[in-house]
């Protein structure tokens, strides 16, 4: 600010300094207005940039996923196969083939028109699927059941190029196979990626051959994960989508937004027998375990305990003491040839550590045994109730071979079948009713049962809309055990179920012969 030194000017000259003084304070506030005011401008010129670039951007979201869609695509596709199987069928029973002489002998003996109907072959069956090309030596990765049965297997590339196919090996276990061509090229390929890192939500592709149509491409998402479908072994556990899937799509590739391959098309849920919007695709990391295991040693080695397993639910957990529902308990053993009894395992034992591992459930179990070497040793920790009291105990097992699917007793546990309950009128008290008719097991009862040995109440009717039958119990079942406690009269029984109040656990130990042996099984379920 500027000095006026004292004593040296006149008033007037004071009078026209202090007016210039005012006029250059007045323009200052005036600069610093202005100076507000465009930068007030430019920032509004700014935000309104800011905002359509971001409605700009919004806008092309579905430009930007549908180029993406497209680039995958582009990638992935040369790698995808067509597979026609052609199964030739039987010849009918030739005249004199498997004839007796009673038939040789009627009047139609000698007519030339059955002998041609008799001789004549069926139509071959033809099947469809899809397959992906894994190794660029020609390895591709199916469904078993595109190839299964098959005797000629064409494969047809995106190129037009048709090759032969045959089978390397196949897993009943997870329904894939890989398949061998031949070419004098190295073929294009995929990379399998890591299943475990896709999130429901994802967006996924399914590429295949519905119907036979070549080269479909349809997008979806990941439903869910782990799913098990009926039928499906313990070791199908799927992701589930609903990208298009139909049939034909069996044996394709479900690629993730990086254009790798997170699982293999393999089923699907419908009324129609074609797409209802849930698919099933088989994770590819065990898509990845099978087919390094068939393209190295010809088939699948999983390790057996040969035991039936029960999942710890929290009616167990509470009536057991146990502090949590981790752990898998015995239901059952195979046999006394079985890798477990000859371990010491016993019914009713619960797993709780493998090799030191903690055993979360009954599946995690599953796959920690599979994944084992055969004729390897594993230490097994588990809980056996002695006086009451549950004490812990180590073991030594040495890792058998999982037999074939159809002839292995599956470490898993057992599903009830679906009844739907038939109607019933409410009962008048607010008790429930666990819907039993339970009768003493006589020795009569024991002999026409086959069920030498047992002892407990045997189920003689069950209302299917009742507690113990939506919960596994079935007619003919033996209640050997409630809340662990022996029952072997009906004032047994009446004892322990009188005192259950509403929310209260139940836990029964039954056994039943399935038409073989005597079958272990437990029923866990809330008193409500």
């Amino acid at each position: 600010m500027l000095q006026i030194p004292t004593g040296q000017t006149t008033e007037g000259e004071r009078d026209i300094l202090r007016k210039l003084r005012v006029w250059i304070a007045a323009l200052a506030v005036a600069c610093v207005l202005i100076g507000i005011g465009i930068g007030a401008m430019l920032a509004g010129k700014q935000a309104v940039a800011q905002s359509e670039a971001q409605k700009d951007r919004i806008a092309r979201a579905p430009e930007a996923l549908s180029a993406s869609f497209a680039e995958i695509a582009k990638t992935v596709e040369p790698a995808v196969v067509n597979i026609d199987t052609i199964s030739a069928p039987q010849q009918l029973a030739q005249k004199n083939g498997n004839k007796n002489s009673d038939e040789e002998d009627g009047e139609d003996a000698d007519n030339p028109l059955l002998d041609m109907l008799r001789n004549r072959a069926r139509r071959p069956s033809r099947g469809v699927g899809s397959g992906f090309i894994v190794d660029p030596k020609g390895l591709i990765l199916t469904n078993q059941h595109v190839v299964e049965g098959a005797d000629r297997i064409t494969v047809k590339l995106q190129s037009g190029e048709t090759l032969r196919g045959e089978v390397v090996g196949i897993d009943d276990e997870t329904d894939l196979a890989v398949v061998r061509v031949k070419s004098a090229r190295d073929l294009p390929f995929v990379k399998l990626g890591n299943s475990d890192d896709a999130l429901v939500g994802d967006w996924v592709l399914a590429i295949g051959s519905p119907f036979g149509l070549e080269q479909t491409v349809t997008a979806g998402i990941i439903s869910t994960k782990e799913r098990l479908t009926p039928g499906a072994s313990s070791f199908q556990r799927f992701l589930q989508t609903d990208a298009a899937i139909n049939r034909g799509n069996s044996g394709g590739p479900l690629v993730n937004m990086r254009g790798e391959v997170i699982g293999v098309n393999s089923q699907i849920a419908t009324s129609t027998g074609d797409y209802n919007g849930i698919g099933f695709a088989l994770p590819s990391n065990i898509a990845d375990s099978v087919f390094r295991q068939i393209t190295s040693v010809g088939k699948v080695r999983r390790g057996y305990l040969g035991i039936f397993l029960d999942p710890i639910k929290p009616e167990f957990a509470r009536v057991y003491n146990l502090p949590d529902t981790k752990g898998a308990i015995i239901r059952d053993i195979a046999d006394a040839q079985s890798p477990a009894a000859k371990a010491g395992l016993q019914t009713n034992d619960i797993i709780v550590e493998i090799n030191g591992q903690p055993i979360t459930g009954a599946q995690d179990l599953i796959n920690k045994v599979a994944s084992t070497g055969v004729g390897q040793t594993m230490q097994v920790t588990y809980l056996r109730e002695a006086n009451n009291r549950l004490e812990r105990h180590a073991a030594s097992v040495q890792i058998g071979e999982r037999p074939p699917r159809a002839s292995a007793v599956l470490e898993a546990e057992d599903k009830p079948d679906t009844v739907k309950p038939e109607p019933k009128e409410t009962p008048k008290s607010d008790r429930p009713v666990l819907g039993l008719t339970l009768s003493e097991l006589t020795p009569q009862i024991a002999n026409e049962r086959n069920l030498k040995g047992v002892r407990g109440l045997f189920v003689k009717e069950i209302d299917q809309a009742g507690l113990a039958f939506e919960a596994g119990l079935r007619k003919n079942m033996v209640v050997q055990r409630v809340n662990r406690a022996p029952v072997n009269s009906l004032a047994d029984f009446e004892s322990i179920v009188g005192k259950l109040k509403l929310g209260d656990p139940i836990v029964m130990h039954v056994a039943v012969y399935n038409g073989d042996r005597i079958l272990q099984n437990i029923v866990q379920f809330t008193f409500q």
